[in-house]
């Protein structure tokens, strides 16, 4: 489940591999920066908000903190995406607060609850939770969150990342899909899509699928149409459990 923990990323025993160094050039989007040696390197952890006019001010974000500054690369793994970006959590030089944490504090990100390392994922899921706190950024729009009771609005962000908030109907096995229901007609309501092989991992965590029904969470992922909209899970990290009713 989402955790918080209000430290800065590697104080807060967020132990992550040297990968290199650099300077920064340019920003290609707003979560992608070009070095002097050429390299593009993807934050990790976190997603740009919606793209438009409030996305561009979150590239001008980026720029602010890192353009023409040295910085220093970390994570466990430099191999390139697939679109060849070095992926990593990024130190502007000489700090010890990620740019990811950065842009998270501000309301200029979302984050994405890829980073599996605990520690790591808990100072990002802080940096989110303090700037929707404080309405910072676009925490200052009270619709960032979508009611999972609205489908119509959940579905007019389809093949976009989404947070969406709501009570668990009912929580139903079919073949090897568990479906947290937040409605009964499947045609139209939102619902959370969780693959058998994700089971252990929540049972690990101390989560029984059962056990969120009739329990209010918040979902983040990417929206999908089958049927209703729909956010399929594939990190324990994406559901966080708000509370009964």
């Amino acid at each position: 489940m989402l955790a918080a923990a209000a430290k800065p990323a590697n104080a807060a025993g967020c132990s992550l591999a040297p990968q290199g160094e650099g300077r920064v050039t340019a920003v290609i989007d707003a979560r992608t920066l070009r070095l002097d040696d050429g390299r593009d390197v993807s934050l990790v952890g976190i997603e740009p908000v919606a793209p438009g006019s409030a996305g561009a001010s979150r590239t001008a974000a980026l720029s602010a903190i890192t353009i023409g500054r040295d910085i220093t690369l970390h994570g466990d793994d430099d191999t390139p995406d697939r679109y060849g970006r070095q992926p990593a959590f990024v130190f502007l030089a000489g700090s010890d607060v990620s740019v990811q944490t950065m842009l998270l504090t501000q309301g200029d990100a979302l984050v994405a609850a890829t980073v599996t390392e605990p520690d790591c994922a808990a100072t990002l899921v802080a940096a989110e939770a303090s700037a929707r706190a404080a309405k910072r950024g676009i925490w200052a729009n009270g619709s960032v969150i979508k009611n999972a009771e609205s489908p119509g609005d959940i579905s007019a962000g389809i093949g976009r990342f989404m947070l969406v908030e709501g009570r668990v109907l009912s929580v139903r096995q079919a073949g090897a899909t568990t479906y947290l229901n937040f409605g009964r007609n499947w045609t139209r309501d939102f619902a959370v899509t969780i693959p058998k092989r994700m089971i252990a991992a929540f049972e690990t965590a101390g989560v029984l699928l059962k056990s969120l029904e009739n329990q209010r969470i918040r979902v983040r992922g990417w929206v999908e149409a089958h049927g209703g909209p729909r956010i399929e899970v594939l990190r324990v990290g994406q559901i966080e459990r708000l509370g009964e009713n």
